[in-house]
């Protein structure tokens, strides 16, 4: 220290005797010197670390081929660690080189303080970014997305480094801030209600896993019909299948209902639930002749040979011409029954449809202005929408294809062409 008060006043006394003028200009020349020389070994030192120590420090993190390693690089953790130096080494000369000013050493103290303080913040954004990109290339991220989460903490870290740096300038003790804050609850409650919203809604969604980055996302509300491609704390994205982007607030998606389409995409199964309307006036009971050729169909072998069994030889008793009220008195096969029991077959022969697991149904429901309909509630193993709709489609097409084989027509309501037709006729 003694070392540095005679250096001082050698320096103050060189200028003075050299420049002339009063003693006071020549601590004013003194103190810009410092100053630039403070800067200059700040600099220096920045640079000596970056150049030597840094590249020690990237060289090893490369060569050890981690994710940990690789993600800190790429987030410059180690870069902005590296200007911890220079306010290292400024606030160790500042109290050498201006001992014997106070309020100026003081004044570099209050810089130097506000300075780590906004590089510590800096360097802390740079380790929650490695975690989430570390989290993000495991396996549990799909499940769990902790983006909105990391988004809270950043918040939370800036929010308490803006309450030390106020607590710097004006000299006060960072537990008077945080103390203060209760009093101002009320007034950022009500100035940030929706900001807040969105942050408790972004938490909700997290902890109860209600939305996932790549979920399917219906929400008509918002006009949102895609799949979830970010996940933020106020915020949610969707790419629709127009590949427009919809961005939904977080609080919507807790206080509106909206339809998830995970639990079809994890179960491993696509519903098909669509109907064949039958036109009444087709459906009939069948001949033998009609029976006897249904039963060349691989498909139809074993239920026709089980409806002989259990009808009997007195069943089956439709003759080639007209009806006879006798037979009803007995039990005869009709064509809509044959059909309902062909697409049953056919599905369980269809290698992409479960057949075990999940429901499987053909069923008749009750007929209305637009004829019988035959439903088909059954699930694809092919969940992707491409493949699911090749698959159904495939499947209509064939049963629509069949109807005339068991004289049955599907109903549809008249065209301008087929009334045309009627009208020519």
């Amino acid at each position: 220290m003694e070392i540095f008060s005679q250096l001082e006043s050698f320096i103050i006394n060189t200028i003075h005797k050299s420049f002339g003028g009063e003693p006071l200009y020549a601590e004013y020349a003194y103190l810009f010197l410092a100053f630039l020389v403070l800067l200059l070994v700040g600099w220096v030192s920045n640079f000596l670390v970056k150049r030597f120590l840094l590249g020690v420090v990237r060289s090893l993190a490369k060569k050890s081929k981690t994710k940990l390693g690789e993600n800190l690089l790429r987030e410059g953790f180690f870069l902005r660690l590296s200007h911890l130096a220079p306010a290292f080494v400024i606030g160790a000369l500042a109290d050498l080189v201006f001992s014997s000013y106070p309020v100026i050493d003081g004044l570099v103290d209050v810089l130097i303080n506000l300075y780590l303080v906004v590089i510590a913040l800096w360097v802390i954004d740079a380790m929650i970014d490695t975690f989430y990109m570390i989290y993000e290339g495991s396996s549990i991220s799909s499940k769990l997305p902790l983006k909105g989460i990391c988004q809270a903490i950043k918040i939370l870290v800036n929010v308490t480094g803006v309450i030390f740096i106020l607590s710097i300038l004006l000299d006060k003790s960072p537990l008077y801030f945080f103390s203060g804050l209760g009093a101002l609850t009320a007034v950022l409650l009500l100035v940030f209600k929706d900001v807040i919203l969105g942050l408790v809604a972004g938490v909700q969604l997290t902890a109860n896993n209600m939305v996932r980055k790549g979920d399917w996302v219906e929400m008509p509300k918002y006009g949102a019909d895609g799949d979830v491609i970010d996940v933020a704390l106020t915020t949610v994205k969707i790419q629709n299948w127009d590949k427009t982007i919809t961005t939904i607030p977080a609080h919507a998606l807790v206080s509106d209902a909206f339809k998830n389409w995970r639990g079809m995409s994890e179960s491993g199964g696509r519903r098909i639930k669509r109907s064949i309307n039958l036109d009444l006036s087709s459906v009939r009971f069948l001949t033998k002749s009609e029976i006897s050729e249904l039963e060349k169909i691989d498909l139809l072998k074993g239920y026709l040979s089980e409806k002989r069994a259990e009808i009997g030889k007195e069943g089956l008793q439709v003759e080639e011409h007209g009806l006879a009220a006798p037979l009803l008195n007995g039990r005869n096969l009709t064509n809509s029954g044959t059909f309902r029991a062909y697409c049953i077959e056919y599905l369980r022969a269809h290698p992409s449809i479960h057949q075990k697991g999940m429901t499987f149904l053909v069923r008749q429901l009750a007929p209305t202005e637009k004829g019988l309909p035959i439903e088909i509630y059954v699930f694809v193993t092919d969940v992707r929408w491409v493949h699911y709709e090749g698959i159904q489609s495939d499947v209509f097409d064939h049963l629509l294809a069949s109807l005339p084989v068991f004289g049955l027509r599907a109903f549809q309501l008249p065209s301008d062409s087929s009334l045309s037709r009627t009208s020519l006729s």
